[in-house]
């Protein structure tokens, strides 16, 4: 099939619309009609290099779509099935999956290599060239061809836009909280960097019965949403909100510190650990360069305090078990995912979107599809 697709095909340039073409499904895999693929910053991520891809790729981890054509062997998916996309496919067999770690399946160190998980060869083309998928799914195309452990069949009345971001951005930074953060009731909880992510993670902090949510964020429109998502306080950076916290706990500090920044660096983590509480944990939600290697952290009070530093990939649950228990919550009212989604945009304006996100303008950005993709 031939389509189109954003394409980076050198490391700092914009994505460029070219044509594309998609294979068919071989066995255990699902072709899909996408109708819409979050803009997320990990895809970002690949135009500078940050996370290291074979080139050109294809960008999008986050979508949802229809499946309109069902390979053999594939069971509990049919053509029509309303699904999304998940970021991290789980084969449930291997050692991480069977410890109940299915974000942290073995198959996550095939992602970032193109090659399709049924067969191992290519499943995108353009001009003849092998094109790798970012993560094997590439959303960021009107239809792709993926391995069915890549899909999650959703409600049909969950819209596409809001269904696309259930892929990655929410779970993430929902289960930062939740899952592996673990915010207790009463407790007081910072959160470092309130896009989609951090939202995510704000509400997860909010509905677990945190009784102070502190937002930081540098960009005014973020820390006003933040307020509007249960927020009870807000600063502009980790520095400025250090002195207030330590009142607002009567110097304890807050129990749990998620960061959850679009750019990690290493000297993010010494001023998060101040803001985090004798015995208190501190989360790594935020993606930084895979050759940065440098943290700043003071060694003596990181033992003698006794505190935790945690990494999180996909809010360390399963999307085949956290999509319905988030649905059910965003269905009850309690989960806020259509106010997330700031602006929506055309395939072609996918740079502008991206623009946007990098001058915080941007929540969360969507790319729809329609009959002129099709």
């Amino acid at each position: 099939m031939k389509t189109k697709g954003a394409l980076l095909w050198e490391l700092n340039s914009p994505f460029r619309i070219d044509e594309i073409e998609i294979g068919d499904p071989v066995d255990d895999e699902v072709q899909i009609r996408m109708h819409a693929a979050g803009m997320c910053h990990s895809d970002y991520h690949l135009t500078t290099g940050a996370t290291p891809i074979a080139l050109p790729a294809l960008g999008g981890h986050e979508g949802a779509g229809v499946i309109t054509k069902v390979g053999r062997n594939v069971t509990g998916l049919q053509e029509g099935d309303h699904v999304i996309l998940a970021f991290i496919p789980a084969c449930g067999e291997c050692q991480p999956c069977l410890k109940g770690f299915r974000s942290l399946c073995d198959r996550g160190a095939l992602l970032l290599g193109g090659k399709a998980i049924a067969d191992g060869t290519s499943r995108v083309h353009a001009g003849g060239t092998e094109v790798s998928p970012m993560n094997l799914l590439g959303t960021f195309a009107p239809y792709m061809t993926v391995h069915k452990d890549s899909v999650v069949k959703i409600d049909a009345d969950v819209p596409f836009e809001t269904a696309a971001i259930l892929g990655c951005a929410v779970p993430t930074g929902f289960g930062s909280a939740t899952n592996i953060a673990e915010v207790q009731p009463g407790e007081t909880v910072v959160i470092v960097g309130v896009g989609g992510i951090g939202l995510s993670a704000l509400q997860g902090a909010v509905i677990s019965g945190a009784r102070n949510v502190v937002a930081i964020d540098p960009v005014e429109f973020k820390r006003d949403q933040a307020v509007k998502f249960g927020a009870t306080h807000v600063f502009n950076s980790m520095a400025e909100a250090i002195g207030p916290v330590l009142e607002l706990t009567h110097g304890f500090m807050a129990e749990k510190t998620i960061i959850a920044v679009g750019e990690m660096r290493g000297e993010y983590i010494e001023e998060a650990m101040t803001l985090t509480a004798k015995t208190g944990t501190c989360v790594v939600t935020g993606m930084g360069s895979m050759m940065d290697v440098d943290v700043k952290l003071n060694l003596f009070l990181f033992t003698m305090l006794q505190k935790t530093l945690k990494g999180n990939i996909f809010g360390g649950g399963s999307s085949h078990v956290e999509t319905p228990r988030l649905v059910g919550l965003y269905k009850s009212g309690l989960l806020k995912i259509d106010e997330m989604v700031t602006t929506t945009y055309r395939l072609e304006d996918i740079n502008q979107g991206y623009q946007d996100m990098l001058d915080g303008k941007n929540i969360r950005g969507v790319i729809t599809f329609d009959e002129s993709d099709w």
